[in-house]
């Protein structure tokens, strides 16, 4: 929604407004809030009460074993994820110290499967671990990578892996996976640790739990995966079905392909490459001061290259970041009537995803990329 004389990177520090009467969410036992959210009309964060979804891990026979992070001296401590606005798409995951929230990553390592911790201000490691009805630990690793996913399980001592869930408090399940944007092993430092992905509750992708994994203590590789690349088609679609093309410009005007890359048998985080001289350009949300945030792809040298969709009768249309609920940026394209056009990512064989920008951080700058200060990444994400 349009709003005035407010930068949209600037407000969106302070992104949640609640329109009407937001129900108080008190111990976890009350559904989220439909209300909607928009831009704020002034620098004052408007506080929204969070909605704290359960992680657990399902055994076979569908019951419920408890997911909690622990000290050096076997202390627990409790793991959520956490909702903090109307989406429930994308979540972070936290350990919860004293009233401290702490992040949860999957570590770099050379082990077959990856260490998932969550680490204090101090680089201190609390190893994640799901609790038998027995009192049993297993361990929690991610297990397998595909593409930008890291699929995370808890291991039983023979090799038998359970699913890991964030449930909500009206039962909705999310499943929780490690995400990358880096393409090697190593997305970060955080406290002097090597980062291999972060740890996010999403919506549960239907082909995810179809792969093969390695079996623990094989020889068997978990990051090895044979797979002939798909290319998606990236449109933006008007409100009578029309499928726009989605390009890149340079500043003379010439025009280049805009893509999502299936790199993996996953299909439900996927990168957006601009295609220009047979260079693949990353594709970010800009930070920016200007009322919507910039879609550009970004060249080796620093080169900006605008995002635009194309109508039938060959006018450019702005494709923007528009508002942000919670870690997700909307991105619409926007007409010569100020009309939003949704963005959409297309496979050969119909499927569909929706294009979002994606908040890793809470900070506003994400990274900076040739000098570029990046708010969000561009990615195809299942709907």
């Amino acid at each position: 929604m349009k709003t005035s004389n407010h930068s949209f990177i600037g407000t969106i520090g302070h992104y949640l407004v609640i329109t009407g009467f937001l129900f108080l969410i008190t111990g976890c036992n009350n559904g989220p809030s439909k209300d909607k959210t928009s831009k704020t009309e002034s620098e004052e964060i408007v506080k929204v009460d969070n909605i704290y979804w359960n992680v657990k891990a399902i055994h076979p026979d569908g019951k419920s074993l408890d997911v909690k992070a622990f000290d050096e001296d076997g202390k627990s401590i409790e793991i959520k994820a956490i909702q903090d606005s109307d989406q429930d798409n994308f979540l972070d995951v936290k350990a919860i110290v004293d009233g401290e929230k702490l992040p949860v990553k999957m570590l770099e390592g050379t082990s077959q499967f990856v260490h998932v911790a969550a680490i204090n201000n101090d680089g201190r490691k609390y190893f994640i671990k799901a609790i038998t009805a027995e009192g049993e630990k297993l361990d929690v690793k991610g297990v397998a990578r595909f593409g930008n996913i890291v699929i995370m399980k808890a291991i039983t001592k023979k090799g038998d892996f359970y699913g890991v869930k964030a449930i909500s408090p009206t039962g909705q399940l999310n499943d929780i996976k490690g995400i990358k944007i880096a393409r090697g092993d190593r997305e970060m430092a955080l406290k002097g640790i090597g980062i291999h992905a972060h740890v996010k509750a999403m919506h549960p992708a239907t082909n995810e739990d179809d792969f093969e994994y390695p079996k623990k203590n094989t020889k068997k590789t978990a990051y090895k995966s044979d797979f002939n690349r798909i290319i998606w088609n990236i449109k933006a679609v008007t409100a009578d079905g029309k499928n726009l093309d989605v390009k890149a410009f340079d500043a003379e005007g010439n025009k280049f392909d805009v893509k999502a890359t299936q790199d993996s048998k996953q299909h439900s985080f996927m990168n957006i490459k601009a295609f220009v001289e047979g260079a693949e350009l990353p594709v970010k949300i800009m930070e920016s001061s200007d009322e919507y945030a910039p879609v550009n792809a970004i060249g080796k040298n620093g080169t900006i290259y605008e995002i635009k969709a194309i109508t039938d009768d060959d006018v450019q249309l702005d494709v923007k970041g528009i508002s942000r609920s919670g870690n997700i940026i909307n991105v619409k394209a926007i007409n010569e009537n100020g009309e939003f056009y949704g963005v959409k990512a297309f496979a050969p064989d119909g499927k569909l995803n929706q294009v979002k920008g994606i908040k890793i951080f809470d900070r506003k700058i994400e990274m900076n990329v040739q000098g570029h200060p990046v708010f969000a990444h561009l990615k195809a994400i299942s709907q």
